[in-house]
């Protein structure tokens, strides 16, 4: 049987390791490894962006993100991060020129912020050709057609974001909506965030270097199920306050903070699990209501700090509704569990209590 050259390296690691001897000890076999991992380029283009994205990925701590640039994200595969306008340290022409070298060879596109059509893309501008700049859709036209897989890098490049509320003046619309309208299909994946969890970032390059941008199952949504198919609302360490009935009503107040316009009901990530700043907090251990930034609603025309409507989640019906007038007593007896159990799932139901006289009139 044929040994190729990367299987008796792979080989000869097992062997060495068992041996308990270090390989970068030897500097011939140091450099034959070397060679032997698969690189992957990476461009990364910053569009309608402030840059969060990028931000959160350099906080990264556990990989660090010299880890994450430098050595390799899974045994054998390495990438190699030719093109980012924030961290490298080429400029100009040297900078443009090395993201055009990347293109001519397999490598991931990664997009952080929104592609901004309106006025022809004038909004965006990255690099400049014979003193004219280059729009930032024509990059990510170019280079999307040719990429292997295209990551669409937080809330603004998944589905337009920040940039697409309050009438959409810059005609910002998200990486994939972009494709569609270029008649481009090339595998693309949504990672929405304001900012993006490191691990969501890592964790999907390093399948996408293993398998394939096709082994990654997403959601209709286009995200990665293995991030994104939870719940917040479903593990928020306030979720017995709001199945008893329990809300804040001004920000500083004990209680579920639904009513404070959290949008946990209905966003989905794996923050609560996760945490940001390498498990240190998130938004609602901070007292904060969940922005819900990963759904494609987000940030919410109705306003963020309004309420969500309830179609899937609703406290159970033996407890007080969410929405109660101030003026009527809430009677929380057997008869109003009763009561209240006919109309179970009805989250906005009427309280069901003494009234006065004026009441009935």
């Amino acid at each position: 049987m044929a040994l190729s050259r990367r299987s008796f390296l792979k080989t000869s690691a097992a062997g060495t390791a068992a041996l308990g001897a270090s390989l970068l000890d030897n500097p011939t076999m140091r450099s034959a490894f070397a060679a032997a991992v698969q690189e992957t380029p990476v461009v990364w283009l910053a569009s309608g962006c402030c840059s969060g994205c990028s931000v959160s990925l350099l906080n990264s701590l556990a990989p660090r993100i010299q880890d994450v640039l430098l050595d390799q994200v899974l045994p054998g595969h390495h990438i190699s991060l030719n093109f980012h306008p924030t961290v490298m340290a080429a400029s100009g022409d040297l900078a443009m020129q090395a993201m055009y070298d990347t293109e001519e060879k397999p490598f991931i596109l990664v997009v952080e912020g929104s592609v901004m059509l309106a006025d022809d893309g004038i909004m965006c501008e990255i690099g400049e050709d014979h003193g004219h700049g280059i729009h930032g859709k024509e990059h990510i036209k170019r280079m999307g057609s040719k990429a292997k897989a295209v990551l669409a890098v937080g809330s603004c490049a998944a589905y337009g974001g920040v940039n697409k509320a309050n009438m959409n003046p810059s005609g910002s619309v998200g990486v994939k909506e972009f494709f569609k309208m270029e008649g481009i299909d090339t595998p693309t994946i949504n990672l929405p965030g304001c900012a993006i969890h490191p691990d969501w970032f890592v964790g999907t390059v390093a399948s996408v270097l293993l398998h394939g941008p096709e082994a990654i199952k997403v959601d209709e949504d286009g995200r990665p199920e293995m991030f994104y198919k939870k719940l917040i609302h479903d593990n928020c360490p306030l979720r017995g306050q709001f199945d008893k009935g329990v809300f804040a009503e001004k920000f500083g107040d004990e209680g579920c903070l639904y009513k404070l316009g959290c949008k946990g009901p209905v966003a989905h990530a794996d923050c609560p699990e996760r945490k940001f700043n390498s498990g240190t907090n998130w938004c609602i251990d901070n007292r904060h209501p969940c922005q819900g930034c990963t759904e494609p609603e987000y940030p919410y025309e109705n306003g963020m700090w309004n309420t969500v409507p309830l179609d899937t989640v609703t406290p159970p019906s033996t407890y007080p509704p969410i929405m109660t007038d101030n003026k009527t007593s809430v009677d929380v007896t057997p008869g109003y569990a009763a009561l209240a159990g006919l109309a179970a799932g009805a989250v906005g139901a009427k309280v069901m209590g003494k009234k006065s006289d004026s009441d009935k009139e």
